[in-house]
């Protein structure tokens, strides 16, 4: 394969009917380091929405539990990008996400905000700092797999074009960032979450984070701003990076988010099912998690994958 067959497979499809088979080339062949940070970033940015980031401290999910937390989020939306809406799988995520849902009053408005960063943030993080540029066929499939996912997790009034989730997004975070000590506590965890990942380098790497963080964000959780050098030296390494990618040969075998190493609750596999909080959970806490007597993992099992 040369560098850009990937691309050239994207434009062959059609990405209103094709959408799930170019989202899953864009994610795990040709940017899945980069869809992962811009979707960690996305999440974070959900917490400076109090509404958002109150509930999530409520739960004592993300500053309590926060590994497993971010496992479970990363997993259950992976399946879907691996088995599509109509897999068993990933109903059973559908389903999953549906059931944790609706066990908190959480607004449509909220949802749909949530839904937009999703689409919006992999296309600004990869238009700055990809190896390449994302075709118009790519960011018309991101909006389509969007706007199927957030049907079936029943938001409604969802944006239609890519540019109809920028304006959404855009308009609620002027409308709603705000300070909350409950979010900051939220936004503080999971900071600490990541930067653990990198042992001594933790403080280079929370650091760098927060070089991320647009003021707005900033001043949601009331950080105090980087060093302009930090940043220049954030943004020079991650263009530098996508520089030394764009040499590489493409990805044949795909890399899904189920593969990468920032996950450590399920060293022995898991079960989609049993992914996630359950309100009156046969295991509450906990990590690593191990498949029920009798269970065998269906997924991240070595021996499956």
């Amino acid at each position: 394969m040369r560098r850009y067959d990937w691309l050239t497979e994207i434009r062959r499809l059609d990405p209103e009917r094709d959408f799930l088979r170019i989202y899953q080339i864009t994610t795990a062949h040709e940017f899945p380091w980069d869809v992962t940070r811009a979707l960690e970033l996305a999440l974070y940015r959900t917490y400076a929405v109090p509404s958002i980031g109150r509930l999530l401290a409520e739960t004592a999910e993300l500053t309590d539990r926060a590994q497993k937390r971010y496992d479970d989020t990363v997993l259950l939306l992976d399946t879907v990008v691996e088995h599509g809406f109509d897999g068993t799988d990933g109903r059973t995520a559908i389903r999953r996400i549906n059931q944790m849902h609706r066990s908190y009053d959480i607004s449509n408005d909220d949802m749909r905000y949530v839904l937009c960063t999703f689409v919006v943030m992999p296309i600004r993080w990869i238009e700055r700092y990809g190896w390449r540029r994302l075709s118009e066929h790519e960011k018309r499939a991101i909006a389509a797999y969007y706007r199927a996912l957030g049907r079936h997790l029943g938001i409604s009034d969802i944006p239609q074009t890519h540019q109809e989730f920028t304006d959404c997004l855009d308009a609620y975070e002027a409308e709603h960032f705000a300070w909350d000590p409950g979010a900051r506590r939220v936004a503080d965890a999971s900071l600490d979450l990541m930067a653990g990942w990198y042992g001594p380098l933790a403080p280079v790497v929370r650091g760098a984070s927060r070089a991320l963080l647009d003021d707005a964000l900033l001043t949601a959780f009331r950080y105090d701003r980087p060093r302009p050098a930090v940043r220049t030296a954030v943004h020079t390494a991650l263009k530098l990076r996508a520089k030394a990618v764009r040499l590489l040969p493409p990805r044949r075998a795909p890399h899904f988010a189920r593969q990468n190493p920032e996950l450590r609750c399920y060293p022995n596999g898991y079960r989609v099912a049993e992914l996630g909080t359950f309100p009156a959970s046969r295991r509450a806490g906990g990590c690593p998690v191990h498949p029920l007597d009798g269970d065998a993992p269906t997924q991240g099992d070595p021996a499956a994958s």
